[in-house]
C-alpha cells in the first residue's frame, strides 16, 4: 500500500481506520471506535470511514473531516503543512500533541524545502 501523508503529517495509511474502510472490514471499524470512544465522545465505525487525507478523497475520519489544518492547507494548495509559511501554527498543536512522528515528518520536509 503507497503511503498517504495528511496534511498534518500524520501517515493515513497507519491509521487503523484507513486501511479496515479500504478492505470494508465494519467489524475492525467497530473495534477501532470502540478503542478510540470514552466518556466525551461515543464513536460508531460510520464515524471512522477514511479515503486517506488528499484532495478528492470522499470519506474522512470524524477527526479529519473537521480538522483545521487540512482545511486551511487545501484552501492555500498546499501539499502538506511543511509548505506553509505559518508552520506550526495552533490548527497542528494538538496533532503534534498526539502525534509527536507528524511534527518530525513535516520538520523533515521543511528541512528538505
Amino acid at each position: 500500500m503507497e503511503e498517504i501523508l495528511a496534511y498534518c503529517g500524520i501517515v493515513c495509511t497507519e491509521c487503523p481506520a484507513y486501511p479496515a474502510t479500504q478492505a470494508g472490514d465494519d467489524e475492525h471499524l467497530g473495534h477501532v471506535a470502540q478503542e478510540w470512544s470514552n466518556e466525551d465522545l461515543k464513536l460508531e465505525p460510520a464515524d471512522l470511514l477514511c479515503d486517506g487525507c488528499l484532495p478528492g478523497a470522499t470519506r474522512y475520519a470524524v477527526f479529519c473531516s473537521e480538522c483545521g489544518a487540512r482545511l486551511c492547507a487545501l484552501a492555500r494548495g498546499l501539499p502538506n503543512c511543511a509548505h506553509c509559511e505559518d508552520f506550526g501554527c495552533e490548527k497542528l498543536r494538538t496533532t503534534f500533541e498526539m502525534v509527536p512522528d507528524a511534527k518530525v515528518r513535516l520538520d523533515r520536509i521543511r528541512d528538505s524545502l
